[in-house]
């Protein structure tokens, strides 16, 4: 595990276990830390954290405020019966994004967080991932990762076919890795990384698309910018988006 996800974890417990003595009951990362493409300085650290009962957001809050402000440790609170439960049909429950505690979310409760952590998550307190009986589905996230390309992509092009929408580099980042990381997902049969997702699509794309496709990674890693125009990068954003949805694997 990186050093600074490791100082961060124990930092966190160490401040659970004194402000909520036996609250944490298990820790899991998921996430970019999981997939193997955490990088210091860009990536969140996921966290899916264990509980009894639901927590008292106020004590989720005091935990939380005394942790660096990056990387950002972002996470769920779940009982161990949620885990082996559709996360469709679970109650919302506290939730951190970004330092901010939300004490009925539904951020992240998703079969995608659910699959990551079966996968590969990473065990830093609590029984080994393979022990907890993590509900999986496939064919409902397949069925749900078409549907995100149907019902959030396809309008977003319609968007930008009516105005200047992808002109910074986080909407290039954005829709180049959200869209080759689904459809490498409904690929490879299982939730991939972003740098997985980047490799996939060089190999599949049409040549005319690897320079937005190394842009997008360029812009989330780190690099000399491989574009002047804003307007050259949204033209070729916009186009690998649309050649990417009309490439999607079949239902």
């Amino acid at each position: 595990m990186p050093d600074d996800v490791d100082a961060v974890c124990a930092r966190y417990l160490e401040t659970a276990d004194r402000h909520e003595p036996g609250l944490v009951e298990g820790l899991y990362l998921q996430g970019s830390v999981a997939l193997g493409d955490y990088h210091p300085g860009v990536s969140d650290i996921d966290f899916v954290a264990v509980t009894t009962l639901p927590p008292d957001p106020a004590a989720v809050r005091a935990i939380h405020a005394t942790l660096p402000r990056r990387p950002f440790f972002d996470g769920l609170y779940v009982t161990w019966d949620d885990l082996r439960r559709d996360p469709a049909q679970a109650p919302p429950g506290v939730a951190v994004h970004e330092r901010r505690v939300d004490p009925e979310s539904r951020f992240e409760r998703s079969l995608v967080t659910w699959h990551v952590l079966a996968q590969s998550g990473v065990a830093v307190r609590g029984p080994a991932v393979s022990a907890l009986g993590v509900h999986t589905d496939w064919p409902a996230l397949a069925e749900a990762t078409h549907r995100n390309l149907d019902d959030y992509w396809e309008p977003w092009l319609a968007r930008a076919g009516r105005g200047p929408v992808g002109l910074t580099p986080w909407a290039t980042a954005w829709g180049v890795l959200g869209v080759a990381r689904l459809r490498h997902t409904l690929a490879a049969g299982r939730v991939t990384s972003k740098s997985e997702a980047a490799g996939y699509a060089l190999e599949t794309a049409d040549p005319r698309w690897h320079r937005v496709i190394r842009e997008a990674s360029r812009i989330r890693v780190g690099g000399a910018p491989l574009y002047r125009n804003p307007w050259r990068r949204r033209a070729d954003l916009v186009g690998y988006v649309r050649a990417a949805l009309d490439l999607r694997p079949s239902r």
